[in-house]
C-alpha cells in the first residue's frame, strides 16, 4: 500500500505523512524533495508553478512509488496533488495507491504558513494553490479536517484505511 498525504502548502503533509509512516512501520518521502531547484527558486522568488513545471516532478515521485511497489514494500508520500491529473499520475492504474486529503481553511493555513520558518514555499503562493486545487471527494481520497489534532488525524486516516481494508 502507497499513501500520498496532500494538500495545499501548510496543511501538515509532512508531520502528518512522518506520523502516518511511524503508525505504519513503514517508510517516509516528502515530495518535495523531488522538486528540481529551478522550482525550488520559483516558489521562493513567489512564482506559482505551471503544470511543464510539475510533470516532470510528478514522474519522478511515480517512479519512487513503483520503486516500492516493485519491492512490495508500504511508504508514505507527500504532494500536494492538487489537480485531479496529478493525482492520476501518482496513482496510475494501481487500486493500492491511496490519497489522504488534509483539508483546510485560507485563514487556518495562512495562519501556519505566516508562522513558519526555513521552507522554500513562499506564504504569497497560498492563493494560487487555492486557485489550482481541484478538490478530491471521498470517492477519490480520505478527507481530513486539518483542524483536528495531528493525533487525531492519523487516527482517522487509520481508521478510514480498515474500513476500506487497505491495512
Amino acid at each position: 500500500m502507497i499513501l500520498i498525504a496532500m494538500g495545499v502548502s501548510g496543511a501538515g503533509k509532512t508531520r502528518i505523512g512522518e506520523m502516518l509512516a511511524e503508525r505504519l512501520h513503514c517508510s517516509f518521502t516528502d515530495g518535495d524533495a523531488f522538486h528540481s531547484e529551478a522550482n525550488k527558486k520559483k516558489m521562493h522568488d513567489g512564482i506559482p508553478l505551471t503544470d511543464d513545471d510539475r510533470w516532470p516532478w510528478l514522474r519522478t515521485i511515480r517512479a519512487a512509488i513503483e520503486e516500492k511497489q516493485r519491492a512490495h514494500e508500504t511508504a508514505v508520500f507527500t504532494c500536494s496533488s492538487l489537480k485531479r491529473a496529478y493525482r492520476e499520475i501518482l496513482r496510475g492504474s494501481d487500486r493500492d495507491v491511496c490519497f489522504v486529503y488534509l483539508m483546510g481553511t485560507f485563514e487556518v493555513l495562512h495562519e501556519r504558513l505566516a508562522s513558519r520558518t526555513g521552507h522554500f514555499f513562499d506564504p504569497s503562493l497560498l492563493q494560487s494553490q487555492l486557485d489550482t486545487l481541484e478538490e478530491p471527494g471521498a470517492d477519490e481520497a480520505i478527507v481530513v479536517s486539518i483542524e483536528l489534532t495531528p493525533e487525531q488525524i492519523v487516527d482517522e486516516v487509520i481508521k478510514q484505511l480498515a474500513t476500506r481494508d487497505a491495512i
